[in-house]
C-alpha cells in the first residue's frame, strides 16, 4: 500500500487538530454554564468556560465592526497559509518541521474561524445560569463568540512586588486552537528561523 503523500499527511494532521479543538469546545459549550470552573489539577489547571468576541487569549478588537474585520482577516490569512503550505509541499528540500509548524498555525486559525462563522447560528446563548443547546441562534454570521476553557493560574505574585503584586501569573483563558497557533509559531521561531531568514 502506497504511503500517503506529504500534502495528504499534513491535511490529515490539520484535520485531526481542528476536530480535537471543536470536540473540546462543543463539549464545554453544551455541558457548562458561562463562568463555570472544573478543577483538573488542583487550582493550577482548570477548565473555566468563557467566551470572547475577539482575538486569542481573550483580547478584543473594536466592537461589532472590529469583529467583522478580524474574522475576514482570519479567513484571508487561513487561505494564504493553505496556499503557501500547498506550494511548499511541491518543492524539494523544505524541512518537514516547517510544514508541520505552519500546519499547526493554520489548523488553529481554522478552529477559531469556525467559532466565529457558525457558533452564533447553531447554538443558543451560553449564560451564567443556562447551558447552550444546539438549534438556537444567538448571533449573526461572522459574529459568533470564540469558546475558551484552558486556565492555568499557576501562582499569584506577592503583594509587595511592584507592578505585578497580587496579580495572577498567567491570567488569560485560551483554547486548543490558540495552543496550536502558539506552539506552531514558537516552534518555527526557535528551530526554523534560518529557513525564514532566507
Amino acid at each position: 500500500m502506497a504511503r500517503p503523500g506529504k500534502g495528504t499527511r499534513l491535511l490529515l494532521l490539520g484535520a485531526a487538530l481542528v476536530i480535537i479543538d471543536q470536540v473540546i469546545k462543543i463539549l464545554v459549550k453544551t455541558n457548562m454554564t458561562l463562568g463555570q470552573s472544573i478543577p483538573v489539577f488542583g487550582n493550577w489547571f482548570q477548565l473555566l468556560f468563557v467566551e470572547n468576541k475577539g482575538m486569542a487569549f481573550g483580547m478584543s478588537f473594536g466592537g461589532v465592526a472590529g469583529k467583522y474585520i478580524l474574522t475576514v482577516f482570519r479567513i484571508v490569512l487561513f487561505g494564504f497559509l493553505c496556499w503557501w503550505i500547498s506550494g511548499l509541499t511541491k518543492k524539494k528540500g523544505i524541512p518537514a518541521g516547517v510544514l508541520v509548524g505552519l500546519t499547526l498555525i493554520t489548523a488553529g486559525a481554522l478552529g477559531n474561524i469556525l467559532d466565529c462563522l457558525l457558533y452564533g447560528l447553531i447554538f443558543s446563548e451560553s449564560t451564567f445560569t443556562s447551558i447552550a443547546v444546539f438549534g438556537g441562534s444567538y448571533a449573526p454570521f461572522l459574529q459568533g463568540k470564540v469558546v475558551d476553557m484552558l486556565y492555568f493560574p499557576l501562582w499569584t505574585w506577592p503583594d509587595w512586588m511592584p507592578l505585578v503584586g497580587g496579580d495572577i501569573f498567567f491570567e488569560p483563558v485560551f483554547n486548543f486552537a490558540d495552543s496550536c497557533v502558539t506552539v506552531g509559531a514558537f516552534y518555527l521561531i526557535l528551530f526554523h528561523w534560518k529557513f525564514f531568514a532566507k
